[in-house]
């Protein structure tokens, strides 16, 4: 198994494809169901056929799945909508045999379209989600879900009711650095999980530069809160999914606070904000964010007491280093007799030493990326999350506990917006728990 996952990137997709035959669909399909691997004859059905879909949303996250369906040989891209005539003409551009529809509905009213993909701003996922399930299409929807958690669990209800699949984009779920350093957490090599720190660093504004000021809004959309929860809905919905698929369960409550420290100007989402979760168990998943600092990039970190993992760096350390060669062992000493008898100026000189914990890869090439893009990376697990959508819009087999873990790191997302704005802590409602097969 674990030779498949150490793979170079351009080989990942022969790894999904081929997933179900390890083990006989045994540990990693138990810890990870929505890699189930398609049946022989499905595998020939997906190869005749090909999916008709539709965008609605062309803005720059919808160019970007764009750009990657067009090198995916089953499917066709049929329709293109935006209300926004801009996006609509660069969209159109990248793929000219596309309709161009300026009203979602209009997609979904034509027979030929078996699948829609949602990138549109978040406050109108909802809609055009539930819509389109009920007009017995397949649903690619871009996270957040919602901007309620009632909303979420009205769009979660109208998957379950419609028997059509649903996608979010959670794209960890599907990068294979994360599914082998989580396949190492369950199996335990690091210990039991004690903490979890979790956190996304950027320096810019998040403004998109507009044609003239009615735009505003449309444009910048992630910056009011009547279209978005700002770095909540945003970004954090990543990482708290991360910190839930490794505990195997939800936090019980969430304080934290939010605030506008740097960007001060119209906007009316925080630009900082520092969250605290609190599982069952009294593990804890801290949650920072602000964007007037890059340094620290993004990273989920997981505490274990034998060890820790950094997910997006794909590493991990041991808690106990191993000691030295003897050769190391003597060049260190040769080194300090030399240099303990030379003076510096300002900070003294410290040899290299074996104690220094450098860490593992999870596998031999590890792709990661600084946070810093607001549109998509590379080698993220988009394609694969995207590619993994357009198979199952052929087979018409949702993708088990996919959905879920996109429901609750949404839910989790808004209550914690809902903490930093009431400034007290928030309980789990009850009313929006559902069903999770990867709970213990």
């Amino acid at each position: 198994m674990n030779d498949m996952l150490e793979q170079s990137p351009v080989n990942r997709r022969a790894f999904f494809k081929n997933v179900g035959a390890i083990g006989g669909g045994g540990m990693l399909l138990g810890a990870f169901p929505w890699l189930q691997s398609c049946s022989a004859d499905e595998r020939k059905e997906i190869a005749r056929e090909k999916v008709t879909l539709g965008i609605i949303g062309t803005g720059s996250r919808g160019q970007y799945h764009l750009q990657n369906l067009r090198d995916m040989p089953n499917v066709e891209v049929t329709a293109l909508c935006d209300n926004h005539a801009p996006h609509l003409k660069e969209a159109a551009g990248m793929c000219p045999a596309a309709k161009t529809y300026a009203d979602y509905r209009q997609v979904l009213e034509r027979k030929d379209i078996r699948a829609v993909l949602v990138a549109t701003p978040l406050n109108a996922h909802p809609v055009i989600t539930i819509d389109a399930l009920e007009a017995g299409k397949h649903v690619f929807c871009e996270k957040s879900m919602a901007l309620s958690p009632a909303e979420c669990i009205a769009m979660y209800r109208a998957f379950k009711r419609s028997g059509k699949v649903l996608f979010i984009g959670q794209q960890r779920l599907y990068d294979p650095k994360y599914i082998r350093a989580m396949e190492m957490v369950h199996s335990g090599q690091l210990g039991e999980i004690t903490g979890i720190r979790t956190y996304w660093f950027r320096n810019n504004d998040w403004r998109r530069p507009v044609s003239s000021p009615d735009l505003e809004r449309k444009i910048n959309w992630r910056l009011y809160r009547e279209f978005s929860g700002g770095l909540m809905t945003e970004l954090a919905t990543h990482q708290l999914q991360v910190g839930n698929w490794a505990m195997k369960m939800i936090p019980e409550t969430v304080s934290g606070f939010g605030d506008l420290v740097y960007w001060k100007d119209d906007r009316e989402v925080y630009d900082s904000v520092s969250l605290i979760y609190r599982y069952a168990n009294g593990v804890k998943m801290t949650y920072e964010s602000v964007i007037s600092n890059k340094f620290y990039g993004l990273e989920e970190e997981l505490l274990c007491h034998k060890g820790t993992m950094e997910f997006e760096k794909g590493k991990y350390y041991f808690e106990e280093v191993k000691p030295a060669s003897g050769i190391m062992q003597l060049v260190n000493q040769i080194e300090h007799q030399i240099f303990d008898r030379v003076s510096f100026a300002g900070p003294s000189w410290v040899p290299e030493t074996a104690t220094k914990n450098t860490g593992y890869l999870v596998m031999d090439k590890v792709s990661s990326h600084d946070g810093a893009s607001t549109v998509g990376f590379a080698s993220d697990g988009s394609v694969e999350l995207l590619a993994a959508f357009c198979e199952a819009a052929v087979t018409g087999r949702p993708a088990p506990n996919l959905v879920e873990e996109a429901y609750y790191s949404s839910v989790l997302a808004l209550l914690g917006l809902q903490a930093m704005d009431e400034k007290r802590i928030i309980t789990f409602p009850d009313e929006y728990k559902i069903p999770y097969l990867n709970f213990a």
